[in-house]
């Protein structure tokens, strides 16, 4: 399959912002939301050609992802009645590496290192603001990428671990790091449904397993995340323009334990949705991708809500 490859490292869960949101928002949340986070994967990313492996040789990818929060979702769906922003800015930069070689039924051998940096602030209309931070954030590695790229169909299938390298400290309010390891084992799977590269769908899963929060021994839930994508192809002279439909999905399937989780927050599990538009550009003479989603979340669970606007 061929298909224009937008580098939406699946693998690349690289950024704890989820994490960060949980440890940020304590001080306006009530008691029974404090538990609240959601997993490290930065939702939406790898929606589109997510099975798809680039060229043999070295590859640079750039993302800029924002988040923006506004609403506080309870355990049964229900608004929060507090007032407050919460936004993470993160710049994502990954360095792949595709082997020539090829085993398994003509897979390719992959690797991917992503050094990401992210900015963070939370503001509260009674306290102001109450905490940012920004800096290197986590950096995510992924050693092992096995992908098969066939006449109508691609899939990667992968390992990789977030290591705890940006700034954390229990309490703080400047945190631009988790503070935990993760191990992650996603896979990516893209099919043509109409001959001619003209209509594509695809999907990613990711399934997170956390260690323990230095300096607090908690140890988050773990984690199953969806992005997908169904989109349409076409040539404009000597380019070529993809849109669609895109979506992602995000549900804590283990609880959340630790020496200051409640009962009732341990029983917890939050949810998240959400559906958006997409466009890319690719530039094939220049070997260039120019791309932008969008994605409203709705009907979230014990986490927070808004929208997400990705370059």
């Amino acid at each position: 399959m061929q298909g224009s490859w937008a580098f939406s490292l699946k693998r690349v869960p690289g950024l704890l912002w989820l994490g960060l949101l949980g440890m940020i928002c304590e001080p306006i949340l009530p008691e029974r939301m404090q538990a609240q986070s959601r997993g490290v994967y930065p939702l939406g990313m790898s929606a589109l050609n997510s099975g798809v492996t680039p060229e043999s040789g070295f590859t640079y990818s750039n993302q800029l992802l924002f988040y923006s929060r506004d609403e506080i979702k309870e355990n049964d769906g229900a608004t929060l009645p507090i007032k407050g922003s919460n936004s993470v800015l993160m710049d994502l930069n990954s360095i792949v590496w595709v082997s020539t070689r090829t085993l398994l039924g003509d897979a390719h051998y992959s690797a991917i290192a992503t050094l990401p940096f992210a900015q963070n602030d939370l503001t509260s209309d009674i306290h102001g603001n109450i905490s940012g931070g920004s800096g290197f954030a986590d950096s995510y590695y992924v050693p092992f990428v096995l992908g098969w790229n066939k006449e109508r169909i691609s899939v990667r299938a992968m390992y990789g671990f977030l290591a705890p390298t940006g700034r954390f400290a229990a309490g703080a309010t400047n945190n631009v790091g988790s503070g935990y390891w993760t191990n992650a084992i996603s896979s990516g799977q893209t099919f043509e449904l109409l001959k001619g590269e003209t209509l594509f769908l695809s999907a990613f899963e990711m399934y997170e397993f956390h260690t323990t929060q230095e300096g607090t021994a908690t140890r988050p839930g773990q984690t199953f995340d969806l992005d997908y994508s169904i989109t349409h192809s076409f040539p404009i002279r000597s380019m070529r323009l993809q849109v669609g439909g895109v979506g992602y999905e995000q549900r804590q399937t283990t609880s959340t334990n630790g020496p200051s989780i409640t009962l009732e927050e341990s029983r917890e599990r939050y949810a998240v949705n959400a559906l958006g538009v997409t466009s890319t550009l690719a530039l094939p003479k220049r070997k260039l991708n120019l791309g932008v989603r969008f994605f409203e979340e709705f009907a979230n669970r014990a986490t927070f809500q808004g929208y997400s606007l990705q370059l």
